[in-house]
């Protein structure tokens, strides 16, 4: 049941739940799991691998994420070769040719959504909504569709609509922008020296208005908004995705074994929850600190529950 569910998404280690995994997924009943590379070898496989975690759950609709943008951050290499097709591809072609990006992003992502609905995976986690800059670290590049806030909106507006048209869930992110940041915030804290109105009207402008029920912080200081707490541990900031931004659905952590945050597991795991993120998510599949995430995620609220129904609904 959604209402005995912990806050906290969790990811596994190999391509088949261990005994201890599946003991600590029956136990603390993560609210989702996401897959990475190492979780997916075969399409029987990674299908088997579904099924055994929805059969815990004695959930078909249970959440399996994935991050499936295309280009270097693809986990169905081993399945299909979208090298090309990243943010960044479709962004120049939607600039170009509009009509050819229509048809070619709508077959891209009706064939991504086949071979995820046929894994058993339900919630990807595009677009990626960061506004490129010259100077923008390498970590986002490609990923971004554009350094205009405008198309990067647009675009994932008519992504978002298309993933849900053929039943797969989405996760913008990072809120509320990753484009100013200089270093990877996968080995380092990134701290944003930008005044708060260049950031408002670019970055922020990117997340405004967008349907999707999930959206992904980004872990990096804004240093004129709150020189203290990167954005995932900062109520400021989460306030102001809440108001300025006007983001109403479910706020999830970026990754909290990442470097940039300085705290241990279960700090790192509190901060987010106090700051007013909804799920947090952990990906390395470290069982002793998915433990500690588990043992500080409180059970789901009624909010969590009321948009999950509403994301079962896209799904089914």
């Amino acid at each position: 049941m959604i209402n005995l569910r912990r806050s906290f998404i969790t990811g596994i280690k190999g391509l088949y739940l261990t005994k201890k995994e599946f003991l600590f997924l029956k136990k603390y009943k993560p609210w989702g799991v996401i897959l990475f590379s190492r979780n997916i070898k075969t399409i029987f496989q990674t299908q088997q691998l579904t099924k055994s975690i929805k059969t815990i759950f004695n959930d078909y609709n249970y959440p399996i994420l994935i991050d499936e943008e295309g280009g270097k951050i693809s986990r169905l290499r081993n399945f299909i070769d979208n090298s090309i097709f990243t943010h960044n591809f479709f962004g120049k072609l939607y600039t170009n040719n509009n009509n050819k990006f229509e048809i070619y992003f709508d077959i891209y992502v009706k064939q991504i959504s086949y071979l995820l609905t046929l894994l058993g995976i339900n919630l990807n986690t595009v677009p990626v909504l960061d506004v490129r800059r010259k100077f923008t670290n390498k970590i986002i590049g490609d990923r971004s569709f554009s350094s205009n806030p405008k198309i990067v909106s647009k675009l994932g507006d008519y992504c978002i609509s298309k993933y849900h048209k053929h039943h797969i869930g989405t996760i913008i992110k990072h809120i509320p922008g990753h484009g100013l940041a200089l270093v990877d915030s996968h080995k380092k804290l990134p701290v944003v020296n930008a005044n708060a109105n260049e950031i408002y009207k670019k970055d922020f402008k990117a997340f405004v208005n967008k349907k999707s029920l999930f959206a992904m912080t980004a872990h990096i200081l804004y240093k004129n908004i709150d020189k203290h707490n990167c954005a995932t541990h900062s109520k400021k900031i989460i306030n102001l995705i809440r108001k300025k931004i006007g983001f109403k659905n479910l706020i999830i952590s970026d990754d909290i074994s990442m470097k940039a945050l300085r705290y241990s597991i279960k700090e790192n795991t509190t901060r987010s929850f106090m700051a007013g993120c909804n799920l947090v998510l952990h990906c390395n599949g470290k069982l002793s600190e998915m433990l500690q995430l588990a043992e500080n995620a409180p059970i789901v609220d009624s909010f969590i529950i009321k948009k999950t129904s509403q994301f079962i609904n896209i799904i089914r």
